[in-house]
């Protein structure tokens, strides 16, 4: 009897087979479903024309914020960076060599014209001017005295007594006294100017800077600055534009005062207001620019000389354009749009043509009419034909904590 070889699986084989045949089906049933899920889901998904991910048409209302299109008169203007500068700088100087003996003011504070800011010593001078004086005296009582005895000579060569040299020697004696004394007057003309330069006035009204010499020094005429006023009101912005704008401003500046503006990070108030008042006879070669001034009446000393202020000089205006608020304007693959909010609550996305901005407001050229409303906050979210539901302005700030309430 033949032997017949044959194999027979265990249990622990069948169970482990079933198994894998199972867990391979499974597989293969996730993956079906995940090819469907990315197809249904690339299938539904739509672009804003920003190019980013939008939120489907048939969801509920987007929250947004919206503001209004308008039409207003908007200013054209050039911004440049300037420089405040004094209207005038003079450096106060002594005219006589002296002690500083006083002085008069405090640093810092405002004069105004001839008030009194320091004395030197005036002993020296009016010892001077005395002396002057003397001299003077003595040299008229000389002169006097040579008028008479040139009287009496001239009589005496008229009856021929006396010689024609006694005559020209009293007649020169004469004229040089009389030169002795116009001498003697303008001494004392120059000593009194002397003790007058003993007191140093203001020159312009101004605000004074610090104080370079203090009492007890000597002061060395015309070589030692005594003190730097400016005067501050009115005042100085210089600023530089480039040079393919002068023919506009100069063309500007021939129908009337061409207006400046400036303004700064700490600035206090209203910006202050000025009009045009130089313009370079040359542009600058190394940066192609043209300097200007503008003249501020600065009654407020809102400007002081030496600060670096923004200029936003305004060449004109332009009527009647349509403004909507510059966070509606939205850049994209085929240029800037807004998304206008329609009468049912949807949105339109709808490109535009921009201008200058100002203020917070941009010019559109094109695209958009006064009185329409434009998405300004939220425009991430939407697509076109998107429902939205306009939200008031303050929704997004942040909300101060409630106090709480006092016991009794």
């Amino acid at each position: 009897m033949k032997a017949h070889s044959s194999v027979r699986a265990e249990p622990g084989c069948r169970l482990a087979c079933a198994g894998w045949l199972r867990h391979d089906r499974l597989q293969r049933s996730l993956a079906a479903l995940t090819a469907a899920a990315v197809v249904f889901s690339g299938c539904s998904r739509k672009e804003s024309p920003g190019g980013k991910p939008g939120r489907a048409a048939g969801a509920g209302p987007v929250p947004v914020l919206a503001g209004k299109a308008a039409q207003k008169n908007i200013p054209v203007q050039i911004l440049a960076i300037g420089n405040v500068q004094p209207f005038t700088k003079v450096a106060v100087r002594s005219q006589i060599t002296g002690q500083l003996a006083k002085v008069h003011f405090q640093e810092g504070e405002e004069v105004k014209r001839n008030d009194l800011l320091f004395t030197i010593d005036p002993r020296p001078s009016q010892t001077a001017l005395e002396q002057a004086k003397a001299n003077l005296a003595r040299d008229e009582a000389q002169f006097e005295n040579a008028r008479i005895e040139f009287e009496r000579v001239n009589k005496l060569f008229v009856a021929n007594i006396s010689s024609r040299d006694d005559y020209d020697k009293a007649q020169a004696n004469l004229n040089a006294l009389r030169g002795t004394v116009l001498a003697d007057r303008a001494v004392i003309t120059n000593a009194a100017l002397n003790v007058e330069f003993t007191s140093i006035h203001s020159p312009i009204d101004g605000r004074t800077g610090n104080l370079l010499v203090h009492e007890g020094n000597i002061v060395k005429a015309e070589d030692d600055v005594l003190l730097q006023i400016n005067q501050v009101r009115p005042i100085f912005v210089s600023f530089a534009v480039p040079e393919q704008f002068l023919p506009e401003i100069k063309r500007r500046m021939r129908s009337g005062p061409l207006q400046a503006q400036v303004s700064y990070a700490s600035l206090d108030g209203a910006s202050p207001s000025g009009n045009v008042s130089f313009i370079d006879n040359s542009v600058d070669l190394t940066t192609g620019t043209v300097q200007l001034k503008a003249t501020f009446d600065n009654a407020d000393n809102a400007l002081w000389p030496g600060q670096f202020v923004q200029v936003a000089m305004t060449l004109f205006e332009r009527a009647n354009a349509v403004v909507v608020p510059t966070p509606a304007i939205q850049p994209g693959q085929n240029g800037d749009f807004v998304f206008v909010v329609k009468a049912d609550q949807t949105v339109e996305a709808r490109p535009v043509v921009v201008g200058v901005a100002r203020d917070g407001e941009t010019v559109v050229e094109s695209g958009v009419k006064p009185g329409e409303t434009v998405v300004t906050d939220g425009q991430l979210r939407l697509v076109p034909g998107a429902r939205v539901d306009v939200k008031p302005s303050d929704t997004l700030k942040p909300k101060e904590p409630e106090r709480e309430e006092e016991a009794e």
